[in-house]
């Protein structure tokens, strides 16, 4: 068997709700989990330096986008400066998806065939075509230590007859990107199931994807505007589906009880823009719920987002302060609360891993929603 880049070592599971917890190691480091990964689409998370990320976030993960890469300023530059860990100074590990989403959400413009997918560039409408072996020399030249495989995330809601067609199509492009992949020594590919709301071809997309023996795997195409009923249904199906002795990813989740569900169904990673995108729109969350900072209740609030927070930003600003930055437009205002969100949601993860340790994961879930407001006393 060939020395894998990226294993999965499980330490412990939680006795009351069946959460793992875990280490994923990697070329670039250790990653404990479940873990939240901040994501810095444009080889950078919005507005934070990685300094900030290592030592005020304390982020042991992030990632960037094949798509967005691709377009600017290319892959090949890319590499040319050493990989995406050089390019950014980052040295922990990175995960880089495949572009999938993106294509399908931000081109209107698209034509899906065998071969791959022609699309529409959303900067200038210039034509690109992506196929499983463009998509792999992509994440191969980026070098970031998890690269995802080529998939279709069809939109919700969809038909049982085109989602299986397309459920299919992304099992075939594993297969080839699979065989295109080069670097598999320092770069780990994961699958990513596919298979919509319908419990059967999500059952088929785990069966054919396991067969490829791929380092991890990664659940696609859920979250994606669906009622919560819905989504918890299709994780709590497919997540008991994936290799025990595997990283299981679930891609684009970022709320604080849908990452703690996520945990509680053995998932070991989950990402989103969430934290960093409500920053730009003057919003914190904290351990009471969300906190509007821009709304006026807040001009002479003189106590920090979060009491409970041990960020930079809630030791040292208050929220009438960050209010009156985002009110004034300032730069400072998104940074401030896009460092305290990301941070937020990493803690979160700390102790959610800690529950996990002490087999008391269902608890903490029922006492972090109460405080939190989804459920009222």
């Amino acid at each position: 068997m060939r020395n894998q880049a990226v294993t999965y070592e499980l330490l412990h599971v939680c006795k009351q709700s069946g959460a793992r917890r875990g280490v994923i190691h990697t070329p670039h480091g250790d990653i404990q989990t479940p873990i939240f990964m901040p994501v810095g689409t444009q080889a950078t998370v919005k507005s934070m330096t990685p300094e900030e990320l290592k030592n005020d976030v304390k982020a042991q993960i992030i990632l960037s986008n094949t798509y967005h890469l691709y377009l600017r300023p290319g892959h090949k530059l890319v590499e040319e400066a050493g990989g995406l860990h050089n390019f950014m100074r980052w040295d922990r590990p990175i995960l880089t998806d495949c572009g999938g989403f993106q294509v399908f959400s931000l081109s209107d413009l698209r034509t899906i065939t065998e071969e791959g997918v022609e699309f529409t560039s959303h900067l200038d409408g210039s034509k690109h075509f992506f196929s499983p072996e463009k998509v792999m020399e992509i994440e191969n030249s980026l070098g970031a230590d998890i690269i995802m495989s080529f998939d279709e995330c069809v939109k919700y809601p969809e038909t049982y007859e085109y989602t299986k067609q397309s459920m299919e199509r992304t099992a075939r492009w594993a297969i080839r990107c699979k065989e295109a992949h080069k670097n598999t020594d320092k770069q780990a590919l994961f699958g990513i199931i596919q298979g919509g709301f319908y419990e059967d071809l999500r059952k088929k997309s785990a069966e054919d994807l396991i067969k490829l023996d791929l380092p991890g795997y990664a659940i696609g195409g859920i979250s994606v505007g669906e009622p919560k009923e819905e989504f918890l249904k299709m994780l709590y199906y497919t997540a008991p589906l994936m290799p025990e002795n595997k990283p299981r990813y679930l891609m684009g989740v970022g709320t604080p009880d849908y990452l703690i569900e996520a945990a509680i169904a053995g998932i070991d990673m989950c990402d989103c823009v969430l934290p960093t995108r409500i920053a730009r729109n003057g919003t914190a969350l904290t351990s009471h719920g969300k906190v509007v900072v821009r709304n006026q209740t807040y001009a002479r609030d003189f106590t920090p987002l979060d009491d409970e927070c041990d960020c930079y930003t809630c030791k040292n600003y208050t929220r009438a302060y960050i209010r009156h930055l985002v009110k004034a437009n300032e730069i400072l205002g998104v940074r401030l609360l896009s460092l305290h969100n990301l941070r937020f949601l990493t803690k979160l993860m700390e102790r959610v891993r800690i529950e996990i340790e002490n087999d008391n994961l269902l608890n903490f879930r029922d006492e972090f929603y109460k405080k939190y407001g989804y459920i009222k006393e």
